[in-house]
């Protein structure tokens, strides 16, 4: 199989050349002022001017994803309160490989803004209009079902990555006492309860405003139909298990899912971290131990101490709990 080229700035330059006139997006004499966005994307994704973001597909698989997006990001669009990235143009940058040009989204990330509790409305938003798109129209897409985790499983996992945290003093592994084997049977995923499940709710992807307002989301290509609790999971370890909670209930959660999203991010911020320790993951050290802290931040839901039937769709309220 032939190699991929390698993307560089004169690469990115003359593609941009052919897709924009000459002053738009921050051009100059010599070209578009182009720069690669190092901390989300690498070689792969790159700031054009102020208003503009290009994003190449490194290979062939990636370059199917990418086409699925496009076509994903306009389903989702008109369910969602949040925006989504337009693309301007889109096609290919080299044999097979496809690119996206797209409007840049005014804002920083959530690492860079704390989400305000009107910014928690809008990830309610968020997750309440996932829930709204056609699932049956996103599987012709091409989006893929995906299935729901074992939270045993994870809790067995997450229980030997503390007692190594706890000897690195990096984690109180008594902490995992708290999900015990029969809540981890009890908060297994419900039946009949997949939507389609963004997957990547990370900071990066959040973009947030000054004011604490999310004003939009990225990075729709790993995007499934599954478990909803995976996109509360992935909003604790971005921007707090409490808010993540109380957008979901916001959104119409019931306690079941919102307490098996805590765990699932409780348990993946230890096991992560403990990968990292044992030298087998390279993703940075500072953003572990942040996912760590916000998914072990305490909820108003672990006080309480029954968990009430809930409807098959699991968004029914409810005033107790399990933990």
């Amino acid at each position: 199989m032939t190699q991929a080229p390698t993307p560089t700035a004169d690469t990115v330059r003359r593609l941009v050349r052919s897709l924009l006139k000459e002053g738009a997006a921050g051009a100059t004499g010599a070209g578009p002022d182009v720069r690669p966005v190092t901390d989300s994307g690498g070689a792969a994704t790159w700031w054009v001017g102020t208003r503009h973001v290009l994003r190449l597909a490194p290979d062939r698989e990636a370059a199917v994803r990418q086409r699925r997006e496009l076509r994903l990001r306009d389903l989702v669009r008109p369910h969602l309160s949040v925006a989504v990235p337009s693309s301007v143009a889109h096609g290919e940058w080299a044999p097979g490989l496809t690119f996206t040009l797209d409007t840049r989204m005014p804002g920083g990330s959530a690492r860079e803004h704390d989400v305000s509790a009107v910014g928690e409305a809008d990830l309610a938003g968020l997750l309440s209009g996932l829930r709204e798109v056609p699932v049956r129209q996103a599987e012709t897409l091409g989006v893929p079902r995906s299935a729901a985790r074992s939270l045993e499983s994870l809790r067995r996992a997450a229980a030997r990555a503390a007692q190594r945290l706890a000897a690195a003093d990096e984690f109180d592994a008594g902490l995992m006492q708290q999900l015990a084997q029969p809540a981890a049977v009890q908060l297994a995923a419900q039946r009949g309860t997949a939507v389609l499940v963004h997957h990547g709710l990370t900071g990066d992807h959040l973009v947030v405003g000054a004011d604490g307002r999310v004003r939009g989301v990225l990075g729709w290509a790993d995007t499934v139909v599954g478990d909803p609790a995976e996109d509360i999971a992935g909003l604790a370890l971005a921007v707090g298990s409490p808010a993540a909670v109380r957008a979901a209930t916001l959104a119409g959660y019931g306690a079941r899912p919102c307490l098996r999203g805590l765990w699932l991010a409780r348990c993946d911020s230890v096991v992560r971290l403990g990968e990292h320790l044992a030298g087998r993951s390279d993703e940075p050290l500072p953003l572990l131990r942040t996912h760590l802290r916000h998914a072990w931040e305490a909820i108003l839901l672990e006080r309480v101490t029954e968990l009430r039937e809930e409807g098959a769709d699991g968004t029914d309220g409810t005033d107790d709990d399990m933990l």
